[in-house]
């Protein structure tokens, strides 16, 4: 069996792609609700902040800083999806491995994690995250995407700077 090595800092903020396994299928943006769904219940608990997020038709990006005294993203990636594939009445594994590992299929197995090092490589990510959909073609200008944390970022932005 492959192992992984996580880097796992209490308190950290990390930088996420998670896919599902058909990379045609368009689940996350047809079934939003649900998806937002499963990560309030995650959230609620299992605390995290939401920094950054993107929900593309098949893969999302997100940016997460966890609890200070907290570093597992894996049981909330976990649980989040769990949720989700359930809430499409997803229960039948597709092969061996996923049946022994109770997955039903909708998900890649494993996901992508990058512990967000200084400013810049926030910066870095976080502009990845608007810019995806405009990179896949789905829109022109990120903000005329309706998946991503980019608007309320432009809300916080107005209301600090007094604009709204």
């Amino acid at each position: 069996m492959t192992q992984y090595r996580r880097w796992r800092r209490n308190g950290a903020t990390y930088f996420f792609t998670v896919n599902l396994a058909d990379r045609s299928a368009a689940a996350l943006v047809d079934h939003i609700d649900q998806l937002r769904a499963a990560v309030r219940v995650t959230r609620h608990e299992r605390p995290f902040q939401i920094n950054a997020a993107v929900i593309m038709p098949n893969h999302l990006h997100t940016i997460w800083t966890l609890p200070h005294d907290d570093s597992d993203f894996s049981t909330r990636w976990r649980l989040i999806k769990t949720r989700f594939s359930r809430s499409l009445g997803a229960k039948q594994p597709v092969g061996r491995s996923q049946r022994e590992k109770k997955e039903c299929g909708i998900w890649q197995r494993r996901f992508w994690e990058h512990m967000i090092r200084d400013d810049a490589d926030y910066a870095n990510h976080l502009q990845y995250c608007w810019e995806n959909p405009v990179k896949h073609g789905f829109v022109t200008r990120a903000v005329d995407w309706p998946y991503s944390s980019l608007h309320r970022d432009m809300r916080l932005a107005n209301r600090f700077c007094g604009d709204g």
